[in-house]
């Protein structure tokens, strides 16, 4: 157990908690070594995950060396955390949680004694401000008059109720409790605007109880079958639970700096909602009983990208905001030595021509799905073509957010493709209004375009930049937009070349990092996300056996929690990248859907259309 002086848990040994705002990760050790207050882009108040405990955690574990962990899992269909330790002396349950539905940014973690007795460890190191800032910690009495601890600096605070309150001891906050069998301790941290009065006591049980059937109602939308049905159901948990609850949008990972490649610089800060990932999550949502959700993904989308379309970003804050400039915490060592830590993400300044087209595509099934356009949804979605029409010959930077130089990049203009695509069906098949012809003929333009610069014939497989010759996974996204079948012979082809070029113990690369593409050092892990579309395609294409088997090899990486992360380091078996990622459970959602056949899967009503002034 790390006790002091130790280094972050392996990427897969955490928890993820959540209360829709925020969302913390806690190790098997029973240290919460990440958590933001109150959302998931604000400035760290436990650092520890990207350096030590000097930059902050919350230890809560039993105090003996041979203490292990015995089971751990989430209570079915939610993310309250359930785990039974066992000493040398008795067993302890551990039941940790953040309220949902009260708007109260806290933490509850209760100890319950199974049997005999065991004595618990606790050590709280409070670092606002990514681990630079430390508070002024006191004891008060609270409003009703019971003791509480008080930490404090600047706008923030936190109060930590809870039946055996630990001692300032150095610089921390420590002390050890046993707990005998039949016994209870329950602890609350909460964090408040350190200007206003502090947060009222809970009934744990109460909270408890309301937690447990938000989750489980949420998830019990999701009707389970087929062999993939609690990976696809976990899955979708985690979209939820990574979607910020007031305002729709949904953070790639809750994480920043997690490295694609140990020790390495390939750093970035993920908890901000890329148009891509929302768009992706409004469609998993929609086929799996989430219409509803999936308006409200929507109703996002739209603010975010509002007003004039030459301001089109990427990326955006949890609440639309657009500054996300990136800058450097030399002061954190960063996960096992992999610096430098990042926040903000300099990507969001990229021009990337897929975006549009992700949006398109994914606004398309919501109409499919009997979704009404509003007064300023598809003036809106008209807007993105014109902006399209206007970079229409533009280079970009890619999907995978290229730090080199921008390129024609196949997937980019394959997506460019599919949103001009869907322009011309919104008009023909539902009835709007737009300038079809032109749509047309730059649909059209852009295939022949993609065919004749974006395969090579010599080859027999499409290429990741026009006249190129190097393989990219994102081509497997071809056939998921309908440019050409999954079992055409240019995908066959492509595939065969991915199969070649890209493989790596198994799984799928993005691209050969070596060759210098994206402007940074070589190294990195096969991408997850990739793999799982690997499997989608086999599936389309005759490739059934070969697609379960990569799947069932793709599902044994979740963690016992049923997580992923960014990528995989086979040689190591151990994640690397931000966790848990919503990219790698997207495509999950894909994957099994296509395993499933297309008779399986429908989209579900999505209800009426959200009036304009309620977006």
């Amino acid at each position: 157990m790390w006790l002091s002086g130790g280094m972050a848990s392996r990427i897969e040994d955490y928890a993820l908690l959540s209360d829709m705002h925020t969302g913390p990760l806690l190790s098997r050790t029973g240290s919460l070594d990440w958590l933001c207050f109150p959302r998931f882009d604000s400035p760290s108040v436990f650092g520890a995950l990207l350096g030590t405990e000097d930059n902050g955690r919350w230890l809560l574990a039993p105090a003996a060396a041979d203490a292990v962990v015995v089971k751990r899992e989430y209570l079915d269909g939610t993310f309250v955390l359930r785990t039974d330790w066992a000493a040398d002396g008795g067993s302890v349950r551990m039941t940790e949680f953040m309220p949902v539905g009260d708007r109260r940014a806290s933490v509850v973690r209760r100890v319950e004694g199974l049997s005999g007795s065991v004595r618990i460890c606790q050590e709280l190191k409070i670092r606002f401000g990514y681990g630079t800032v430390v508070p002024w910690v006191g004891r008060m009495m609270d409003a009703e008059g019971i003791e509480v601890l008080v930490a404090v600096a600047g706008q923030n605070a936190l109060m930590l109720r809870g039946d055996v309150l630990p001692t300032v001891t150095g610089d921390k906050l420590a002390g050890d409790f046993t707990i005998a069998a039949g016994e209870r301790v329950d602890l609350e941290l909460v964090w408040y605007p350190s200007y206003r009065p502090g947060p009222t006591r809970i009934d744990i049980d109460a909270a408890l109880a309301q937690s447990v059937h938000y989750w489980s109602d949420w998830a019990s939308r999701y009707s389970q079958d087929g062999e993939y049905a609690a990976a696809v159901q976990r899955s979708l948990l985690v979209l939820r639970a990574l979607t910020h609850e007031d305002t729709g949008g949904i953070v790639a990972a809750p994480t920043t700096s997690l490295p694609e490649d140990f020790g390495g610089a390939r750093n970035w800060d993920y908890r901000y909602c890329w148009l891509r990932d929302a768009a992706l999550t409004l469609e998993s949502m929609l086929t799996h009983g989430h219409a509803q959700g999936a308006l409200h993904w929507r109703n996002w989308l739209l603010r975010a990208v509002a007003g004039d379309p030459e301001d089109l970003q990427i990326m955006y804050g949890v609440a639309g905001e657009r500054e996300l400039e990136e800058r450097q915490l030399a002061h954190l060592p960063g996960y096992e030595n992999s610096a430098p830590v990042r926040i903000g993400n300099g990507a969001v300044g990229q021009f990337q021509a897929d975006v549009v087209g992700e949006v398109m595509v994914a606004l398309e099934k919501l109409r499919r799905a009997g979704g009404m356009e509003d007064l300023f949804s598809w003036p809106l979605q008209r807007a993105l073509l014109g902006f399209e029409e206007k970079h229409f010959d533009r280079k970009d930077y890619g999907i995978w957010e290229m730090r080199g130089e921008p390129r024609h990049f196949t997937h980019s203009r394959v997506m460019m493709w599919a949103a001009f695509d869907c322009g011309v069906r919104a008009v023909r098949e539902h009835g709007l209004d737009g300038p079809v012809e032109r749509w047309t003929e730059l649909r059209e333009r852009l295939r022949r375009e993609i065919l004749r610069y974006g395969f090579s014939t010599e080859l027999n497989s499409f290429t990741q930049a026009y006249d190129g010759s190097q393989a990219e996974a994102s081509l497997l996204v071809i056939p998921q937009v309908g440019f050409l079948a999954y079992d055409d012979a240019k995908m066959l082809g492509t595939v065969a070349q991915l199969e070649r070029e890209l493989i790596d113990d198994g799984l799928l690369l993005r691209y050969r990092t070596e060759t210098g593409v994206d402007g940074l050092e070589p190294g990195e892990h096969p991408f997850l996300a990739c793999s799982f579309w690997l499997v989608e395609q086999y599936a389309h294409s005759g490739r059934k056996g070969e697609a379960r088997a990569l799947m069932d090899r793709l599902v044994k990486l979740c963690n016992e929690l049923g997580l992923l992360g960014e990528e995989y380091a086979m040689k190591a078996d151990r994640m690397a990248g931000n966790f848990p990622q919503a990219f790698s459970h997207l495509a999950l959602i894909r994957a099994a859907d296509a395993l499933r056949g297309p008779e399986r899967v429908s989209l579900a009503p999505a209800g009426p259309a959200v009036p304009g002034g309620q977006l």
